[in-house]
C-alpha cells in the first residue's frame, strides 16, 4: 500500500505567517501578503504536482475565492495533480453540480475529487441565502448525493425528498471516471450520512486515540449499509532538517499572533456549530502557550486564529515521518496536508519527509521512482 499526499491552495491568501479566519470568520490580514491569484496558485500547484503529491484541496466560504472557478482555471497549468474541490451542496441544484463534475472531468483529463461540505455555520449559510438548521442541511447533503450518485451511474432521476426534488433529471454526458467524493463530519448524522454515500472519510488532526475512536465509529456504520470507505486526516506541517529548527518555525508562527486577532476569531468559532470545530478548539484550550503540544509533535497553535484544521505536526523530517506511519496504522490512508506558506512548505514536506516514506515502504510517486529520480537531477548546461 503506498499512502496518498494532497497538499492545499490558499485561496483566502498566503502569507510567511498563519492566515488566519474560516468557519464564519473573516481571513486574517495576513493573507493579503501573497494574494491567491491565479499565477501564484499555480506555482504551488505545479510545486506540489512535482514534489509527487496526488492533489490539492481548496476551501470554500466567504473567506476565499470560489474553489470550482479557480481550480478550474489552475488545472490548465498542470498535467497531472488532481483538484480537491470543497463545496456546499445547498448552494447548486444537484443536477448542475453533476453536470458540472461531468465537464469538470473531461476538460482536464479526469482530475476532480470532490469535498462536500455540509456547512456548520448558519450565520454564514443565511448569507448565501440557506435558512436550514444544521440537521436539516445534512439530511439535504443526503438527498443531494442520493441524486448525484444516480446521475452519475446514467440514470434518469425522479425524487421528491423533503428538501430537494428533481424530474427526469439525466446527465447527456457522464463523467469519466466518476469523481470521489470525501466528507468530514463528527455529529450523529454526519457519520450516517458519510457511511452510506461517501469514498473518504476525513477528520481533522486530532490525537490518535480520537481518530481511532473516529475510524471504528465510521468503520461500523459503513458495515451497516454494506460499505467499506477509506479514512483521511486533514493536518497542517511544520518540517525541518532538525526538531529544534521545527519548534523555533512554530514559535516564531505563534509570536505573529496578534492578541487582539486571536480574542476576536477564538469568539467568533465559539458560536460555531460544527462539533468537529468544537472538537479543535477544545484541543488547545483558550491558548496556553506552554500547552499546545497535544501529542509528541502535534500542535495545536494554528486553532488560535484559524477555524477548521487547527493542528500542525511539529519536527524535524524523521519524526513527522514517524507521526505519519502512526495514523496510518490506525487507518489513515490519505493526508491533506498545508503549511505556511504554502510553497515553501511544500518542497520542506516534499525534500524531507516523503524520501523517508518512500524508503520505509509506505509512499511511492505517483509517477513511478524512475521519474521521480529523474525530477532531482540538477539541471546540467
Amino acid at each position: 500500500m503506498s499512502l496518498t499526499f494532497h497538499w492545499f491552495l490558499p485561496t483566502n491568501g498566503d502569507s510567511r505567517h498563519v492566515v488566519g479566519g474560516g468557519h464564519g470568520t473573516p481571513a486574517t490580514a495576513s493573507g493579503r501578503d501573497r494574494p491567491p491569484t491565479v499565477a501564484y496558485l499555480s506555482q504551488i500547484a505545479r510545486a506540489a504536482e512535482d514534489l509527487g503529491f496526488v492533489g490539492a484541496l481548496t476551501p470554500t466560504g466567504a473567506w476565499c475565492e470560489d474553489a470550482w472557478l479557480t481550480t478550474a482555471m489552475v488545472s490548465q497549468n498542470t498535467e497531472r495533480l488532481k483538484f480537491l474541490v470543497a463545496f456546499r451542496p445547498g448552494f447548486v441544484s444537484p443536477t448542475l453540480a453533476a453536470q458540472m463534475a461531468s465537464t469538470f472531468q473531461r476538460q482536464s483529463g479526469g482530475r476532480l475529487l470532490l469535498n462536500v461540505v455540509t456547512g456548520g455555520e448558519s450565520h454564514e449559510q443565511r448569507a448565501y441565502g440557506d435558512f436550514l438548521d444544521k440537521d436539516d442541511r445534512y439530511r439535504r447533503t443526503g438527498e443531494f448525493l442520493e441524486i448525484v450518485r444516480q446521475l452519475w451511474d446514467g440514470k434518469t432521476v425522479d425524487l421528491a425528498g423533503e428538501h430537494l426534488r428533481v424530474e427526469e433529471a439525466k446527465l447527456a454526458r457522464l463523467p469519466d471516471p466518476v469523481p470521489e467524493v470525501y466528507f468530514g463530519g463528527s455529529s450523529p448524522i454526519a457519520g450516517e450520512i458519510a457511511a452510506k454515500y461517501v469514498d473518504v472519510y476525513l477528520t481533522w488532526g486530532e490525537p490518535p486515540a480520537q481518530v481511532a475512536e473516529k475510524i471504528a465509529w465510521i468503520r461500523e456504520l459503513a458495515a451497516k449499509q454494506g460499505r467499506t470507505l477509506r479514512f483521511g486526516i486533514r493536518l497542517h506541517v511544520i518540517t525541518r532538517d532538525t526538531s529544534a529548527e521545527a519548534w523555533a518555525e512554530a514559535n516564531r508562527l505563534l509570536d505573529g499572533f496578534d492578541p487582539e486577532t486571536v480574542k476576536s476569531v477564538q469568539a467568533g468559532l465559539a458560536r460555531s456549530e460544527s462539533e468537529g470545530q468544537q472538537r479543535m478548539l477544545a484541543l488547545h484550550g483558550g491558548g496556553n502557550r506552554d500547552g499546545l503540544e497535544i501529542h509528541p509533535n502535534l500542535w495545536a497553535g494554528i486553532g488560535l486564529v484559524r477555524g477548521g484544521a487547527g493542528t500542525a505536526l511539529v519536527g524535524s523530517h524523521e519524526e513527522v515521518a514517524e507521526r505519519i506511519k502512526e495514523y496510518a496504522a490506525l487507518g489513515i490512508e490519505e493526508f491533506v496536508l498545508s503549511g505556511y506558506p504554502h510553497l515553501e512548505e511544500a518542497y520542506w514536506f516534499g525534500e524531507g519527509v516523503l524520501p523517508r516514506l518512500a524508503a520505509d515502504g509506505v509512499w511511492r510517486h505517483p509517477v513511478g521512482e524512475q521519474k521521480a529520480a529523474a525530477a532531482q537531477v540538477p539541471f546540467a548546461s
